[in-house]
């Protein structure tokens, strides 16, 4: 058999790289860079799109030394930063793998990672820094159909009002009174919602800011991520310094050996009470336990964020069963698969029966599972339509497996039995397809036989009650923050119409969500 290629002429300097690829070849990417005369763009093969290299910066670290620090684009989603010393020898990376961070420092540079992190963090606001929010000044929007969030009846011909980033009336037409000169918004009759909220987010990038505000998500939930990374965006956005939902931050915390995740981890007691301090001090909300936590070590985790005033989520320790989970002190489990397991044990009914004794919080990740187990001859696009939108560099990079259908049928039981009977559900995605799967998981839970409405609940107030939020956010009322989506048509009558969001207002910034998709490589 003939297997030789003809090569493709090229013009130009080009690199061989393509998607993921390890940081030594990524090192020789830039000397290559370097040698050829700094090119504004260099063709990759055999990846479609050149590569766009800029150097961003030199920074002096602890001892002396000083890097060089150069953003890299097209080679995963969003842009890269990479850190060459004097030598030309990569000093540090902060990238991704699996829409993952995916950092790297040499062992001399170690001490220097936060302030190189805080750099490419920097790097990446600045570079999305043509993203402005079209106001933040006082708003009415007006002529709209309103559903408040609360469950109650959607209001025809509804005017809300903001002011200073907060809803300062909502209602009928008649019940709000609209100051001379405030800048009108007419809804024509367009659905006005609250934002919706992300509950299991990975926010690994800085790009996931844009796409989730440009599909609704005005709150996000990190369950677990790079720490110096998370903080210093969450910062960034929180304090308007960039465009994103409000973070919520659970500090992930696992065990230590073969298969452990991320590099906190806690293997006594003694030190699962260290792990809570350090993310309390650094004002995250939830601890997320992960799978090798022992089960002394949950016990004492649980115990003192509890008394520090946080709540505890995550991954049902091995070994441990959903029931010892929560009764070790999990406030909240994420995804299904352990609560699938607690119904085989003991049934549906006494199964529900527990979790809605204890109050605990579920977040299924459907969307997850349909996307990467979908049988083989299923097209992504035939119930993701966010995936034709999305850059190659992310759907090259979506796996498959097969025979999902039949436990698609059992989770849809088990969410529908849970729900309907006051067990908290909240709807999270775990990364998917960036922002779009929200809504497919949202789509899932409909057909899973959840009203509409009640699906717009669990997503909006439902999930700043579970976050113990509810007076701040999550529902349009008077005093609230202004976190709230204009979609095309009415959700209640065909729920399809949740995805076309046309105006987004977070925290009482006004945006395009057409924009904001251009503006990480997603068409609008």
């Amino acid at each position: 058999m003939d297997v030789s290629v003809t090569p493709r002429p090229q013009a130009g300097p080009f690199f061989t790289i393509s998607g993921y690829t390890p940081l030594s070849v990524q090192m020789m990417m830039l000397r290559y860079w370097l040698s050829h005369g700094k090119p504004r763009r260099l063709k990759q093969l055999p990846a479609d799109g050149d590569l766009i290299i800029e150097e961003t910066g030199r920074e002096t670290i602890p001892g002396g030394t000083r890097l060089v620090r150069y953003s890299i684009g097209n080679v995963v989603w969003g842009r890269e930063s990479l850190w060459l010393n004097d030598r030309q020898e990569l000093a540090a990376a902060a990238t991704y793998a699996g829409n993952l961070p995916l950092e790297a420092v040499r062992d001399e540079y170690r001490a220097a990672l936060p302030q190189l992190i805080r750099s490419a963090v920097a790097d990446r606001i600045r570079e999305l820094g043509t993203i402005h929010a079209d106001s933040g000044a006082d708003v009415a929007i007006v002529n709209a159909l309103l559903i408040d969030g609360n469950g109650g009846a959607p209001i025809e011909g509804a005017s809300v009002l903001v002011k200073d980033g907060r809803i300062a009336a909502a209602g009928p037409r008649d019940r709000v009174a609209i100051p001379r000169g405030v800048r009108t918004i007419d809804a024509g009759g367009k659905t006005l919602l609250p934002g919706l909220w992300e509950m299991h987010a990975h926010f690994a990038q800085v790009e996931y800011g844009p796409a989730y505000l440009a599909a609704g998500v005005t709150t996000a939930r990190d369950c677990g991520g790079e720490f110096e990374f998370l903080t210093a965006v969450r910062d960034l956005i929180n304090n308007r310094g960039g465009a994103g939902p409000r973070l919520i931050l659970a500090g992930l915390v696992d065990g230590s050996g073969a298969g452990t995740f991320g590099v906190n981890w806690a293997d006594t007691p003694e030190q699962g009470r260290a792990m809570v301090a350090k993310y309390k001090a650094a004002g995250f909300a939830q601890m997320k336990v992960y799978n090798r936590i022992k089960p002394e070590v949950l016990t004492a985790i649980a115990a003192e964020a509890h008394r520090q005033g946080m709540s505890v989520t995550g991954h049902v320790p091995n070994g441990m069963t959903a029931f010892q989970g929560v009764e070790a002190g999990m406030d909240q489990i994420n995804h299904l698969g352990p609560v699938q397991q607690a119904v085989r044990a003991v049934g549906l009914e006494k199964a529900v029966q527990f979790f809605k004794d204890h109050h605990t919080v579920i977040d299924p990740t459907l969307a997850w599972g349909e996307l990467l187990s979908r049988p083989r001859d299923v097209e992504i696009t035939s119930f993701e339509p966010g995936f034709s939108k999305a850059p190659f560099t992310l759907t090259s990079m979506i796996g498959t497996a097969s025979g999902q259908g039949a436990r698609l049928a059992e989770s849809f039981r088990i969410v529908r039995a849970l729900v309907e009977a006051g067990v908290p559900v909240v709807a999270g995605t775990d990364k998917a397809v960036p922002a779009h799967s929200l809504h497919r998981e949202l789509e899932l839970y409909l057909q899973a036989g959840v009203p509409a409405m009640e699906v717009i609940r669990l997503a909006t107030i439902g999930s700043a009650r579970a976050m113990g939020m509810e007076r701040e956010t999550g529902s349009i009322e008077a005093g609230k923050r202004a976190d709230m989506i204009l979609v095309e048509g009415n959700p209640l009558q065909d729920f399809a119409n949740l995805r076309k969001v046309v105006r987004v207002i977070a925290n009482g910034r006004s945006y395009d969500p057409a924009k904001l998709w251009e503006s990480v490589g997603f068409k609008p």
